[in-house]
């Protein structure tokens, strides 16, 4: 009998990671924080990208880390010193936990951010999503990170009847963790990688099929291909 908790056949998921993969070593953006595997600076990213579009938090991240380089540094500047540098980047609840998560890192663990997504769940501010992009992003741990983007091209490739609902999510975060190669850093690429393609291509606006790495295993890619082979 076959496994129905796999929404695909093993073919069309490794075929998804190798064109989606090729796709993003062409074009994929060279935005700072992914020139970096530092824990401290990944968190301020993605702290600062949530619900912020990336051509805003470019230049935010560079002043932030100018003026707090280090999770100490952060840590031991007052709350006034750290809504002033994210003025402007608005969501200020945002640098709030941030500001405390670099507090409770220094005084409990050291200074040391941990690897594990459980534990950095457990740090102010930090949801599944955020341990799971820390936890891939510095430390290249095989881990699914489901944001905004990455549960629409999920939902598009490999879900598209799937409910809105706590079922639905976790059906989605399930097919996530099975897509996420097993090696580290191609982990770490896949998770970048399907974030982008989400960004620029399979977009909320309009899915452009016909510019897509992936539509050959994708449903819906298929059955517009479908539909418009008809007309």
């Amino acid at each position: 009998m076959p496994n129905k908790s796999r929404p695909w056949v093993a073919g069309d998921a490794r075929e998804f990671r190798r064109r989606l993969l090729r796709w993003f070593r062409r074009h994929g953006r060279d935005l700072p924080w992914r020139r970096t595997r530092d824990p401290y600076r990944v968190a301020v990213s993605e702290f600062m990208l949530q619900q912020t579009q990336v051509s805003r938090v470019e230049g935010f991240y560079q002043a932030f880390l100018g003026r707090f380089p280090t999770i100490q540094h952060l840590a031991e500047a007052p709350p006034a010193a750290v809504r002033e540098a994210w003025e402007g980047l608005g969501y200020y609840r945002r640098a709030h936990n941030l500001h405390r998560l670099a507090r409770e890192v220094v005084a409990s663990r050291d200074g040391v951010m941990p690897h594990d997504p459980a534990q950095l769940r457990q740090l102010p501010g930090v949801g599944r999503y955020t341990a799971g992009a820390i936890a891939c992003f510095a430390f290249e741990r095989r881990e699914a990170a489901v944001d905004t983007n990455v549960a629409r091209v999920i939902r598009r490739a490999f879900h598209p009847r799937a409910p809105r609902s706590a079922s639905g999510e976790a059906r989605l975060w399930n097919t996530a963790q099975l897509l996420v190669p097993r090696r580290g850093r191609d982990a770490w690429s896949f998770n970048q990688a399907i974030m982008e393609l989400g960004a620029l291509i399979c977009t909320s606006r309009v899915a452009r099929c016909e510019d897509c790495p992936v539509s050959g295993v994708c449903r819906t890619g298929r059955k517009r291909k479908s539909v418009d082979g008809k007309r």
